[in-house]
């Protein structure tokens, strides 16, 4: 973005409740539309106030944003459609940002998410893209776990790390979404629970593999002046890479490790000053090297930080439990975070609320044939 932001803000935040088994005849349209109103509830706004919107969605199609719009019945001077998945946030965010500020919209509407059931989850996976049809079906590599497996067996080498330091990722984020009633999993889990669920791929168990829901997550963007005198969480900044290193790196160093510095210094801020911290989770490893590319933990720090920070839950990562426990909405994974860091910096989380000035998201995907090809990272602090 260029510089700190001190003047846009997000003002609203809304969820459709996931389910992992959606109604018959339910529509990704409904889902998105839900999010959205949902948003403009919590704002206090009016679809009539809305003349910014921004999109993404894996299963919207043939529909495209536009025609999202035209069902709420927004009259808009600003429109975007975002293809980045877990990544999406972070992009939509950042020229939300942008727009507000050259004055290009007042009030921009950001959604993401997807109708996710076995079906069209199948259908994703055999149809995700030609790099991942051409350099891994091939290898008999049908879908991520696979690909992710070996990425984790990497990180377990590199960082000195056993299935049981995932574990008590997994477990502390579960603890966490016992605290959420959004939460799809609740249900408290155990390190031995963890360990002895069955295996996908090794060394990847059931409580590794993020689980597909229905659903969709919305914020809603503006200048301060909109929202005067009430809670909102500032956008501070937000950086994002794409297509970072084109490849060539070995899958445990993201985008983010470039988006960092940029983060940190545009802010005026460290990691240490980090309240609360949400980042993207389809995999533990892959939560854990985006925390150590943002600076949260040094490389061959891993596994005292799991025990030390993560698993008793001082520092705050995930709050909501994460897409482990929460669910995973299709492309709304990256939104799902950031909505639950504006949740926590407007006093809004419930039995789960911690004492959060400063806030972190990060956004994480967009698989090529080896690793995630897009990152996004923010920044917000609470106001008003």
């Amino acid at each position: 973005m260029g510089k700190t932001t001190s003047g846009v803000s997000v003002i609203g935040a809304g969820e459709s409740p996931y389910t992992r088994h959606p109604a018959s005849g339910t529509t990704t349209a409904q889902v998105l539309t839900d999010a959205v109103r949902r948003a403009l509830a919590d704002a206090n706004l009016r679809t009539s106030d809305v003349d910014g919107f921004a999109a993404c969605s894996f299963t919207l199609g043939p529909d495209h944003a536009i025609d999202l719009a035209w069902r709420l019945g927004l009259r808009l001077r600003w429109l975007m459609q975002d293809t980045n998945g877990g990544a999406s946030a972070g992009t939509m965010l950042r020229h939300a940002v942008r727009a507000v500020e050259s004055g290009d919209a007042s009030v921009v509407v950001l959604v993401a998410g997807d109708l996710m059931n076995q079906q069209v989850h199948l259908r994703m996976v055999a149809e995700y893209n030609r790099a991942t049809a051409e350099q891994l079906v091939p290898l008999d590599m049908l879908g991520p776990n696979a690909l992710f497996a070996l990425l984790t067996q990497r990180q377990m080498a590199a960082e000195g790390l056993t299935r049981a330091d995932y574990g008590r990722l997994a477990v502390a984020q579960r603890a966490w979404a016992a605290l959420n009633p959004g939460a799809v999993y609740r249900k408290p889990m155990t390190l031995d629970d963890y360990l002895n669920a069955p295996m996908v791929a090794e060394p990847l168990g059931r409580y590794d593999c993020v689980p597909p829901v229905t659903g969709a997550d919305a914020v809603v963007v503006a200048a301060d002046e909109r929202a005067a005198g009430t809670r909102r969480a500032r956008v501070l900044t937000v950086s994002a890479r794409y297509n970072s290193d084109d490849q060539t790196g070995d899958g445990l160093v993201t985008g983010l490790a470039d988006c960092a510095p940029e983060l940190w210094d545009t802010a005026g801020r460290g990691p240490a000053d980090i309240d609360v911290a949400s980042v993207y989770d389809d995999y533990p490893a892959m939560a854990l090297a985006q925390l150590k590319d943002l600076g949260l933990v040094a490389g061959g720090e891993m596994p005292g930080f799991i025990a030390e920070r993560l698993a008793t839950r001082k520092l705050a990562v995930n709050t909501s439990g994460g897409q482990l426990s929460a669910g995973q909405p299709g492309s709304a994974g990256g939104m799902h975070g950031l909505v639950e860091i504006v949740r926590q910096l407007r006093g809004q989380a419930g039995q789960r609320q911690v004492d959060a000035r400063l806030g972190l998201f990060s956004g994480y995907g967009m698989v090529l044939y080896r690793y995630g090809a897009c990152a996004t990272a923010g920044l917000l602090e609470a106001a008003g």
